[in-house]
């Protein structure tokens, strides 16, 4: 809209940098197997991995929507990423042990692993999905409106423009090309985020920090971190449960179990690299609230003219970002949209190239040299059929008020089942394989049961209902079935989940802010 001449060279510039990149990265790689494509040949240090954690979870989703949320709900909406923090922690002290020592690739390969190929495929069918028609639609469709709003560019075209930005490095490259990208859009993203908010608030008052207390006068109802059940967001955000109810499954699954950001921690270097890199990766969430939620709250102090909560970020960008910093806040947002596209595109790829086609290649009796090279070929077409599909489905969602919590609650419907079976799975020895694979079939049908028949219930507390449910389901049927341990129980060593002093530290640190925050808020 008011882009100047140099914001144009800036935010032009980035994109070809950036593409330039990818582009070469993608010319380097002569992927020779699978793992060198789908994992990084499982040689990534702990920044890398913390980088490409955040630069994957950061995304449009984030930028727009949450930043849609808290013009609508407020600081409360930032619970998903301080949670997160926590979460990240529990992930790295209990979950990668068990992930890096059974030399897992793929979540439904520790499904086969653990429970048998029905779990595996089930699950897998699922999780693509999920990625082509809940995440990349989204993201495409939360980038496109951004560039429409922002520089004037119609819905469709944006998106296909974002499309190919990320094709650039996701298809051709692998995981590698896109945690590299990744590095370097991380520091983009949160520079130009910090940018973008510090400068909206400089305009409330002055400075950051007192246009930062201004928008607690003037809007104090925008900084309760825990809502009343009289607030007309309640529905989405319940209270106190979301400390100690649905939200924690919403976390768990996304930060332990979901490809598509578990992937660069199982591509790390080694164990300790990937736990440091997880522990990064918690103290820039706990930073995100600043950059992702503030900017929508500013909007509703400022009395943003919008016609949806979602142009709420856009808005800022447009009206409050001066000349010069207007195209690296935009950089940072397109950073975002991109490494994110990029790294759900190379995880749907993984899960349908390894648990989908490639048991019925192995059945094929293909040479493995032939096969391995034949599963990257594979990687690479379905990774364009997906972006595709996204470019079909997105301009779709154009109905939506707050496409964040639409993610959420609809991501909701398998994510409880999910959570049931890697916790029963890890920990109790009596699971067995038929009571996982009911979990499987009932996950949705029951989650949407709920939700059909308690329309009225928050959506985080019916992620907790079937959470509960799921676990007395698959709980009974082992009983049944299993007498003691089941044949394919896990052996969890004595000491397999001591940490260093330095982790042990670094958690401390990370519970003490986010601590603070929660009393200051409350």
């Amino acid at each position: 809209m008011n882009f100047s001449g140099i914001d144009l060279i800036l935010f032009i510039g980035y994109i070809l940098v950036i593409a330039g990149i990818g582009v070469w990265l993608s010319a380097r790689s002569k992927h020779k197997n699978a793992e060198g494509y789908f994992l990084a040949s499982k040689s990534l240090p702990w920044w890398a991995v913390g980088g490409s954690l955040i630069a994957s979870n950061i995304s449009a989703e984030q930028f727009i929507g949450m930043s849609g949320s808290g013009y609508v709900v407020g600081m409360a909406i930032a619970s998903y990423e301080l949670m997160a923090a926590l979460t990240l922690v529990l992930v790295a002290k209990y979950f990668l042990p068990i992930f890096l020592k059974n030399n897992i690739s793929t979540m439904p390969q520790f499904l086969e692993h653990r429970f048998d190929s029905r779990v595996r495929t089930g699950l897998a069918i699922f999780w693509v999905m999920l990625f082509v028609f809940v995440n990349i639609t989204t993201v495409l469709y939360l980038g496109g409106l951004a560039l429409e709003t922002i520089m004037g560019i119609e819905l469709i075209y944006g998106i296909i423009g974002l499309a190919l930005f990320a094709a650039t490095f996701s298809i051709f490259g692998g995981l590698k090309a896109v945690v590299w990208t990744d590095v370097i859009q991380v520091v983009v993203l949160v520079l130009g985020g910090l940018t973008a908010s510090i400068l909206v608030l400089q305009a409330i008052d002055g400075n950051a920090i007192s246009g930062f207390n201004t928008l607690i006068e003037k809007a104090p109802e925008k900084f309760d971190m825990i809502l009343a059940k009289s607030h007309p967001e309640y529905i989405n955000l319940p209270g106190i449960s979301v400390l100690i109810g649905g939200m924690w499954i919403a976390n768990i699954y996304y930060w332990g179990n979901n490809q598509y950001i578990i992937q660069r921690a199982l591509a790390a270097k080694n164990l300790k690299e990937a736990q440091l890199g997880t522990l990064f990766a918690a103290f820039l969430k706990a930073l995100l609230p600043i950059i992702v939620v503030v900017p929508g709250i500013a909007a509703f102090v400022l009395g943003a003219e919008i016609s949806k909560p979602d142009e709420a970020y856009p808005w800022v960008i447009s009206n409050y970002v001066t000349v010069g910093f207007k195209g690296i806040a935009f950089a940072a947002l397109i950073s975002a949209i991109g490494s994110s596209l990029s790294s759900m595109v190379n995880s749907a790829a993984t899960i349908f190239t390894l648990d989908i086609y490639k048991p019925i290649a192995v059945k094929g009796k293909r040479q493995r040299d032939d096969l391995e090279k034949h599963l990257v070929a594979v990687g690479k077409r379905v990774s364009a059929v997906f972006l595709i599909l996204g470019i079909v489905v997105a301009p779709l969602l154009g109905n939506l008020d707050q496409v964040f919590q639409y993610i959420q609650e609809y991501t909701g419907f398998i994510s409880p089942g999910v959570v049931v079976i890697f916790l029963f799975g890890f920990f109790w020895k009596r699971t067995s394989a038929n009571a996982a694979f009911w979990v499987v079939l009932l996950a949705i049908p029951l989650s949407a049961g709920i939700k059909y028949l308690f329309p009225t219930f928050p959506f985080m507390d019916r992620m907790g209902i079937s959470f509960l449910l799921l676990s007395a389901v698959i709980a009974i049927i082992s009983l049944i079935e299993n007498k003691s341990e089941d044949p394919k129980a896990l052996s969890n060593e004595p000491g397999m989940f001591k940490t260093t002093p330095l982790f042990n530290i670094l958690t401390i640190i990370i519970s003490a802010i986010l601590a603070a925050i929660y009393a200051i808020f409350w």
